[in-house]
């Protein structure tokens, strides 16, 4: 109900829709306090209150929406007195916006809990004191907190100076930090001098003993044909393909060709073969690119990695082998499209949604995959997807400007990458977008993309419903429901400005509330996640 001519106070009475997910009431003329009663709205995802003139606090209750996980935007008003401590309840919070209005007081420490937060904006107020322990407040730009004279610490704001204790307590231990550490020095400058010759004399004995440059690792219990330099392993694997025949390929890239080969042992693997003539420093980077990314991975919806070997004839990846092969070929074949009923691909944008949130956001360092397409998406027999080809990942460093060289498959690429070449999660959210919306079209949406901009909600239902895959029965009832959600949510995904996409973890979690409470919603396209 934004951008109206609302007036008058919040009907406490909205606290009784108990399924409420998204409740928008920006750009009105609403005034008075902010009723107690929002806070049960239990099921709330989304909370916009922006650009009125309502008044009093705000509500502690408000701590009590668990399920709040896209954005609490309370901005533009004219509240008064401290934040809430019970806002530090919000773990699932992505976005909170308490902007230009007339808070005072300290940032509460508990807000430090607020372990999903990305984004924060606390400007223009008149708060005080240092920032919570969270890295959304730590890493956040001065324009989140412009306006605010009294607020210090993280990069970018003054230091907060130390309690008048503290600095005391400081001054006395000074002798002890001095004296104490000039012992322990000269103790360990004896003990790392003699570590370090034991492990020169160490590295030689090995240097000496094989001079062929390969490496080896080991996850499953076949991998006991591997021995220390790898010959048999090696030696195995070229018999089983008859030397890498072409009978044996089952795809083929930019850096080489996979092959299906049967071990000794009976096991079924996959095994990349990297390209070995002309110039290979590209050739070595994917190589290497796949071994850093997959190596510590362990999601069911990722390729498992069981091995490598770097030969001085050919270097290859071992895989686990996913049967059914990738979904652009089967898109490809009317007949096996038409083994792929709804719920079946709704299961597979999810499984690859599911995948980027981990690489995103729960792996110890984000992964950025960088060429998410229907060609990279294997299936297993139950039809559950896995993410694979990781030669173009980029690990994210925080200590980087992570520019890179532009990399990816045309069509699925984000826009913003023909002008930066800055790698960000939000490339592989909008590759996500194209592959969802290719899932459920059956063909790639091409130039389709840039008319969702354009469209009004009904004119977009509408639309989105005469581009599914017709080589399928039409959804029906719920499962409608469903389809069209996850075709609005991959519409999104697809935004030409990169700040109003979804976070994977969004879109991974309102994909999987589909499948726990069968509730769908539509009003998703006026502001990002």
């Amino acid at each position: 109900m934004s951008n109206n001519h609302i007036s008058g106070g919040i009907p406490s009475e909205i606290g009784m829709l108990k399924n409420l997910q998204y409740l928008d009431l920006s750009s009105n003329n609403l005034s008075g306090p902010i009723p107690e009663e929002l806070g049960n709205s239990t099921t709330l995802i989304r909370l916009k209150l922006s650009k009125n003139t309502l008044n009093g606090k705000i509500p502690s209750q408000l701590g009590n929406l668990a399920g709040l996980s896209m954005l609490l935007d309370l901005s533009r008003n004219m509240l008064t007195g401290t934040i809430p401590d019970q806002l530090g309840k919000l773990n699932h919070l992505e976005k909170l916006n308490l902007s230009h209005n007339k808070l005072i007081g300290t940032i509460p420490s508990s807000l430090a809990g607020m372990v999903s937060l990305t984004s924060v904006d606390l400007s223009f107020n008149s708060l005080i004191g240092p920032l919570p322990n969270n890295s959304a407040f730590l890493n956040a730009s001065v324009e989140s907190f412009i306006g605010n004279l009294g607020l210090c610490g993280g990069v970018n704001l003054r230091p907060c100076k130390p309690p008048k204790d503290v600095i005391h307590q400081k001054k006395s231990q000074t002798l002890e930090a001095i004296v104490t550490p000039v012992a322990a020095v000269l103790i360990l400058l004896f003990l790392v001098t003699g570590t370090c010759k034991i492990c020169q004399k160490t590295k030689l004995r090995r240097r000496n003993k094989s001079r062929i440059i390969v490496e080896t690792s080991q996850g499953n219990d076949f991998f006991s044909i591997w021995n220390y330099d790898g010959k048999l392993a090696y030696e195995d694997i070229v018999n089983a393909t008859k030397n890498f025949s072409d009978d044996y390929v089952v795809g083929t890239g930019g850096h080489g060709s996979v092959y299906k080969v049967e071990l000794p042992t009976g096991q079924i693997v996959a095994v990349k073969k990297f390209n070995q003539q002309g110039s290979d420093t590209l050739t070595d980077f994917g190589f290497r690119n796949e071994i850093i990314a997959l190596t510590e991975v362990r999601h069911r919806n990722i390729v498992k990695l069981y091995g490598f070997c770097k030969h001085p004839h050919c270097s290859f990846l071992v895989y686990e082998y996913v049967e059914r092969g990738s979904v652009a070929n089967i898109l490809s074949s009317n007949e096996e499209a038409g083994g792929l009923d709804w719920e079946k691909r709704v299961n597979i944008i999810t499984g690859v949604a599911d995948a980027l949130s981990y690489m995103h956001h729960d792996h110890s360092i984000p992964i950025i995959h960088r060429d998410i397409s229907s060609k990279n998406i294997l299936l297993y027999p139950d039809f559950v997807a896995c993410v694979s080809d990781f030669g173009t990942a980029r690990l994210l460093n925080p200590n980087s400007s992570n520019w890179t060289r532009r990399v990816g498959t045309h069509g699925y690429m984000a826009p913003e990458l023909a002008y930066t070449m800055r790698v960000t999660k939000k490339c592989d959210v909008y590759s996500f977008g194209v592959l969802a919306l290719e899932v459920l079209m059956g063909r790639h949406p091409g130039e389709q993309l840039s008319s969702f901009a354009v469209l009004t909600e009904q004119e977009m239902d509408v639309k989105l419903w005469d581009m599914l895959d017709q080589r399928i029965s039409a959804p029906m009832d719920q499962e409608a429901e469903k389809v069209l959600f996850v075709a609005k949510l991959a519409v999104m995904c697809t935004y030409v400005n990169p700040e109003t996409r979804p976070t994977m973890r969004a879109v991974s979690r309102h994909l999987s509330s589909t499948h726990k409470k069968g509730l769908f919603f539509f009003n998703l396209f006026e502001d990002s996640l």
